[in-house]
Parts: structure tokens; C-alpha cells; sequence
């Protein structure tokens, strides 16, 4: 790969680690490509589809010329292989706040549980976490959030795919969703405990494939501090 290849344009993968946010994924690229390179400091490059910093897998980057491909990447099923914990929950959905309203969960069967979970396949009204990035009068949501501010969250048509090769430990239930763009895998693993009827969370989360892309090639090189493109990039 050169500096012109790459001003042109590239689709470069990127196996997000736990704990980045998508931005700090992309930045951190942008600046060891423009070292390697010796790019402009204003190259183009983007990221097609944003992931949760609590959540690890593919994140599509895009530069040059093929950031014009990131709406149409944007819009292709995604699958995620996920985990969730029933009987508790937490105010955000995941593991960045703590467990709260624990619930005895114990005459839930496994039976249960996966014809709970096949009842979300198809199109669905789904209401996105407080905790997430929309916007509400210009402000993230997060934000207003984490300043304990009253958030209301409208809900959105979504189509969830498929679920499967569901595996279950309780209090641990794990399986496999392909679903559509806009899905938000926390509401989810939040409305599955609701319809449990002991509450649920989400607990693990990796995105295995963004339409034809997957994280099996996708590489976390690219974050490391000795970083050097190999000629065969």
C-alpha cells in the first residue's frame, strides 16, 4: 500500500478493541497513517457504522475516494455474537453501569427462553438506550444522561434477521443476531429480560460481519503502537 493508494481510496478492517470508542479507533489510525505516509493532514477517512466503546469486532474504515461507499456499508446487515445476563439489570443496558433490580430467575427454562427470543425475529419497534449516541435538540444522549437529565427515547422500526446457535448457562444466555442497520443489540438484550419478565443485560457483545465483511479479516494491528504496513497490505 502507498500514499497514493491510499488517498485514493481504501476499506481497511479494523477488529475494534474492548474499551475504544469508534473515534478514537479512526483518530488513532489517522495519525499512524499519516506518519507512515507522510499523508496531508486533512486526508479523507471515516468509519462506516459506529460500535460501542463496551463492544469489541468489525469497524470499517474508509478513506480517500471510498468514503463515499460509508452510507451504502452503513445500510448493510450486521451480525453480532452476543451475550446476555437474565434475572438483573443495569440503567444502561450493559456493563458501564452497575447490576440493579435483581430477580429471582430460577423457573425460567430453557424452553423459555428460546421461544422468547425467537418472538423478536422480524420487524420490531424497538426504543434505543438512553445511553447511546442520538441526538436530541443537537445533544447526545449520553450526555444529557449522565447529567441525570430527563431523556425521552422515541422508538424506531428495526427487523432482527435471525437469532441462532443459541448456547445457554444461566444465568448467561448466548446466541448469534443478524439484524438490520439502526438495531441496537443493548435494547435488545433489554427487551428480552422485560418479556422474561426477570430483566436481562447486555453482558458481551463482538460484530462478526458488516454485509460481505467480515472480522476474520479484519486485523487490531493497525491500533498497536509499532505499527508498519507490511508491502503485502
Amino acid at each position: 500500500m502507498t500514499d497514493q493508494d491510499i488517498l485514493e481510496g481504501q476499506i481497511i478492517l479494523l477488529d475494534k478493541p474492548l474499551d475504544w470508542t469508534s473515534f478514537q479507533a479512526v483518530n488513532k489510525l489517522k495519525y499512524k497513517l499519516k506518519n507512515e505516509f507522510n499523508l496531508p493532514k486533512k486526508f479523507k477517512i471515516g468509519h462506516a457504522g459506529t460500535l460501542d466503546p463496551r463492544a469489541t469486532g468489525l469497524l470499517i474504515v474508509c478513506t480517500g475516494k471510498f468514503t463515499k461507499n460509508i452510507p451504502a456499508i452503513q445500510d448493510a446487515p450486521k451480525e453480532y455474537l452476543t451475550e446476555i445476563k437474565i434475572g438483573v439489570q443495569t440503567e444502561s443496558y450493559d456493563t458501564e453501569k452497575p447490576e440493579i433490580l435483581h430477580c429471582d430467575y430460577s423457573k425460567i427454562t430453557e424452553e423459555a427462553i428460546c421461544e422468547t427470543l425467537n418472538t423478536f425475529v422480524g420487524e420490531i419497534d424497538q426504543t434505543p438506550p438512553v445511553f447511546s449516541a442520538i441526538k436530541i435538540d443537537g445533544k447526545r444522549a449520553y450526555d444529557l444522561a449522565r447529567k441525570g437529565e430527563e431523556v425521552e427515547m422515541k422508538s424506531r422500526k428495526t427487523t432482527i434477521h435471525y437469532i441462532n446457535n443459541i448456547e445457554i448457562e444461566l444465568p448467561f444466555v448466548r446466541f448469534a443476531v443478524g439484524c438490520s442497520k439502526g438495531t441496537y443489540i443493548r435494547s435488545l438484550a433489554h427487551d428480552i429480560g422485560q418479556k422474561l419478565a426477570v430483566g436481562a443485560y447486555l453482558t458481551n457483545l463482538r460484530r462478526t460481519k458488516i454485509g460481505e465483511f467480515s472480522v476474520e479479516d479484519a486485523s487490531s494491528a493497525y491500533l498497536e503502537n509499532d505499527f508498519r504496513f507490511n508491502a503485502e497490505d
